[in-house]
């Protein structure tokens, strides 16, 4: 436990002086870091190192410094260096310099410390937990503890405490089904609940809604504010980005338990795993929820580079709870992280293809369910009916099947929107971003390595208003050998379509094919739109199999695919290097780095490739210190509200002590070593605890001794997030759509009228009734009730919400239209059961807020009924009293 008192450190001063023998050793971790944390490392750490003394690290902290002398001299703190300045009487040179001197105590400590042969201790969170831990030897009269409350009584017993009595039933299971599923429970589970009265009651709730699919809903939602999942892509045109099926990824991912080390590796580095599935590619999306910047002008290997420094910084505080943003620009101010090391991860993420160019590249494509069949089919016609086997690649992906046929049977068409290089002053044409458009003459689109033997002809899939225009294409390069030139006719109308042909010199081998945009001596801003292009081979297979063949792989090549953004390893010539820039700006590079982990952490193995797939592998290996750690106290969080450790995302030397370090170790090694990285596992050992089944009640006693109910002596209370609060809006009501999965949509209609100046709503449904996990996550226009109720905006990656409370709020719960159209729905439903007010009242208090009204509410709720009853055209009494039930406290907390 760190010094916080005066009087104790006067008391181990007082040890100090007195130099008995046999005295208490003074921790470094404990005692002398947040000393120097809190006074000496702003100067004297990774952003400074005045003097050329720094405290960061051991080596630096008992070298040399500037002067020539040794701050600090193990075993003789009389000569050292520190403390002849922490105790110097002239102000120039006194340390800390211009500030508060340290006191007495706090001097005499260090003094010890040093005495005692300054010996330096690793902080907690870099060393592995000890897998010999075990819970100690507690008992609690009448209760029935697990392993994990063990843990929790010993430290309540020390602060002469003990476990609040256990929260009756319905309370209990709408505490269990919100942090389960994210949704309250139904009448139909609360009665099973109330009528199973054995031993196992609880446990089979609580095995019921871990084999719930909403169960992946709920911790999605989760994960997705750690990926910064958005359905665009950022900055200021902020256009859409289809990465829904990442999410759906997600949510399968925990349905299935899907263990955590290869839920790590997936995401990290799913497409460097040998032949990998359409699963394994959809995982690398994770890192793909990245800004892009569409924007005509900007440089786009800046922005390349920016959301591969953005995808170090996600990757430490996501599995490290590591601050490694800190590091971009100098070594970490607190922890022991250099600066190299930042560009020594950096060198992990280098070599992916993508490039921040408008097309997302490179991306996995792939089909409907309900259109998969009928691809199967088509594929298997054709493979029936041709007289040679066609070759396929290992990985057999359904879409990768598709092309590798179509081009062996010589049906070449590409999307113009698919190119690998562009200039400036090319956009995608909104709202589909499905077809190419100039903004300037002389704009250029690069295809790499198109094999154009035997190609004859191509042909273009045009549209221009009133402009038109030239395409010129060359080989290779822009200007080098011409292979034609076509004329763009006007089409009149941008939805006109006409296909235009031309023949082209006859070039063998692979090359890049360079379309080049010319005006048409019309000044105009946008010359004509592609859509698409096509390479004619002069005898193409598929002509010996007659007209039927032609017609099935033209319904083949039309059937529509969902892409996604994906990552995808450069190889060869094609890699990059990655350097160590000064100060962080990408712009003056200084050496260059290879792949590397920090060395304040176990080292990678050397026998492994130095890649994204050993460095996953890496931090899911069962001794990383941190891995383990940061995700069991995530999943605390979410259940209790604040974590063991309360900065999820920070676990470094300045972030609070854990609450309960001993049982965090425990978890950590119990969630690894016998769990196996099973998420319902140990979302189960913590759900079945006493301490989780506490009433939530507190007494003045405990909120004098622990306000925030860190040590957990009574159950938890806390508001519930954004999505939690409207999608239980819609399940008491019944409004709630139950579906699962598919494309996002929009939620109200303000979003409908308002999402973007380019008019994309119109690809997106309007659902208001969806689970607010589908809603459409538009990074610059957020959902304002998301907004109000502390949801992030997505920008970058956010390990933990902070909880507001403002008038806004009730404001959101009274008038949202959604909240409203519930309250409606609910009123009808008090109004349809026939009875008295009072008792319809009470029955939907009951329906709502799983529990009885105490008196007083109960006739506030009736005299409300009968003021409002008849107010204006028509009656509303119910409606007014179901819509105060979805602002109560007891309805936004859990």
């Amino acid at each position: 436990m760190a010094i916080r008192t005066s009087t104790l450190l006067l008391f181990l001063a007082a040890l100090t002086a007195c130099s008995l023998p046999g005295s208490k050793e003074v921790s470094y971790n404990r005692d002398i870091r947040p000393i120097l944390n809190k006074n000496c490392l702003s100067c004297h750490g990774g952003v400074k190192k005045s003097g050329e003394f720094s405290l960061l690290f051991r080596d630096e902290a008992m070298d040399t410094t500037e002067s020539g002398k040794l701050a600090i001299i193990p075993g003789d703190s009389k000569h050292s260096e520190l403390i002849i300045r922490l105790r110097h009487h002239d102000p120039e040179k006194r340390m800390p310099l211009e500030k508060e001197p340290l006191t007495e105590a706090q001097i005499h400590l260090i003094e010890k410390w040093i005495d005692q042969g300054a010996k330096w201790e690793d902080h907690w969170a870099y060393v592995a937990p000890d897998t010999a831990i075990r819970p100690p030897k507690v008992s609690l009269a009448g209760r029935s503890l697990t392993d994990l409350d063990k843990f929790l009584l010993k430290k309540l017993k020390e602060e002469n405490l003990s476990f609040s009595p256990e929260a009756e039933k319905p309370a209990l299971l709408r505490r269990l089904s919100l942090d389960l599923t994210g949704l309250p429970p139904t009448e139909k589970e609360l009665t099973r609940f109330l009528d199973d009265h054995s031993p196992e009651a609880w446990e089979n709730m609580v095995d019921y809604y871990l084999n719930s699919p909403h169960f992946g809903e709920r911790w999605a939602s989760m994960w997705l504010d750690l990926a910064r999942y958005a359905d665009s892509k950022g900055y200021e045109k902020d256009l859409n980005r289809s990465i829904w099926k990442y999410r759906d990824w997600v949510i399968q991912a925990y349905n299935q338990d899907m263990p955590f080390d290869s839920f790590t590796i997936y995401q990290l580095a799913g497409d460097l795993i040998p032949h990998p599935t359409e699963t394994q590619l959809t995982g690398t999306a994770f890192h793909r929820n990245t800004m892009a910047n569409d924007e005509g002008g900007t440089d786009d290997e800046e922005f390349r580079v920016a959301a591969n420094i953005e995808r170090v910084g996600t990757t430490g505080e996501v599995w490290m709870g590591t601050t490694m943003g800190c590091v971009q620009c100098h070594s970490h101010p607190y922890d022991p992280f250099r600066h190299e090391d930042f560009y020594r991860l950096m060198a992990f993420f280098n070599n992916t293809a993508d490039k921040d160019i408008y097309n997302e590249q490179p991306k996995i494509f792939t089909y409907e369910d309900s259109v998969k069949g009928k691809v199967t089919e088509i594929l298997d016609w054709v493979e029936k009916n041709t007289e040679k086997p066609l070759a396929h690649s290992p990985s057999r992906h359904l879409h990768s099947r598709t092309t590798e046929t179509l081009y062996q049977l010589g049906l070449r068409r590409v999307e113009a929107e698919e190119y690998q290089g562009h200039s400036r002053f090319i956009e995608l044409t909104s709202p589909d971003q499905l077809s190419v458009f100039q903004i300037q003459d002389s704009s250029w689109i690069m295809y790499d390595n198109i094999d154009l033997t035997h190609v004859g002809q191509m042909s273009f899939r045009v549209a221009s208003q009133k402009a038109g225009g030239w395409i010129d294409i060359y080989a290779d390069s822009l200007y080098g050998q011409k292979l034609a030139t076509l004329k763009v006719p006007v089409t009149q109308n941008w939805n006109k379509w006409q296909t235009i042909q031309a023949n082209i010199r006859p070039t063998e081998g692979k090359h890049a094919v360079y379309l080049f945009f010319r005006m048409n001596g019309i000044p105009e801003s946008d010359l004509f739109r592609l859509d698409w292009l096509e390479y004619h081979l002069n005898q193409p297979e598929w002509q010996q199999y007659g007209p039927e063949m032609k017609e099935k792989l033209e319904v083949l090549a039309a059937i529509p695919t969902i892409q996604t953004p994906i990552l995808r390893e450069l190889q060869g010539t094609q890699r990059r290097k990655t350097y160590h820039f000064l100060r962080g700006n990408w712009m003056t590079p200084g050496e260059e780095v290879s792949p590397d982990v920090p060395a304040t952490l176990p080292p990678l193995p050397s026998d492994q490739p130095r890649d994204r797939l050993a460095l996953a592998k890496w931090m899911t290996r069962p001794d990383h210190p941190l891995t383990s750690r940061v995700y069991v106290n995530r999943i605390w969080a979410q259940i209790f509200g604040t974590g063991i450790v309360e900065t999820t995302e920070d676990f470094g030397t300045q972030a609070p002590l854990p609450s309960h370090p001993e049982l965090l170790d425990w978890l950590a090694v119990t969630f690894v070593r016998k769990h196996h990285w099973s998420t319902k596992a140990l979302t189960k050992e913590i759900v079945m605890s006493t301490a989780y089944r506490q009433v939530s009640v507190s007494t003045p006693e405990l909120i004098a001794k622990d306000p925030a109910n860190r040590l957990l002596a009574r159950g938890p209370r806390v508001r519930l997030s954004a999505e939690q609060i409207r999608d239980q809006a819609l399940t008491v009501s019944g409004l709630l759509d139950e579906q699962t999965g598919g494309p996002p949509v929009l939620l109200n209609i303000p979003d409908a009228r308002t999402v973007d100046p380019y008019k994309q709503a119109n690809l997106i449904s309007y659902q208001p009734y969806r689970r607010t996990l589908y809603n459409f996550w538009k990074r610059t226009i957020p959902t304002s009730m998301l907004t109000t109720f502390d949801a992030p905006v997505r920008d970058f990656c956010v390990s933990r919400r902070i909880r507001t409370n403002t008038p806004l709020q009730a404001l959101v719960l009274l008038n949202d239209s959604v909240f409203f159209d519930a309250a409606v729905v609910l009123g009808e439903w008090m109004e349809a059961r026939k009875e008295s007010p009072e008792t319809a009242i009470k029955k939907a208090y009951q329906k709502v807020l799983f529990r009885e009204p105490d008196t007083l509410r109960m006739q506030t709720l009736l005299r409300l009924y009968e003021e409002t009853e008849n107010t204006g055209d028509a009656p509303c009494g119910y409606t007014m009293v179901a819509n105060t039930l979805l602002n109560l406290d007891l309805f936004v907390n859990k």
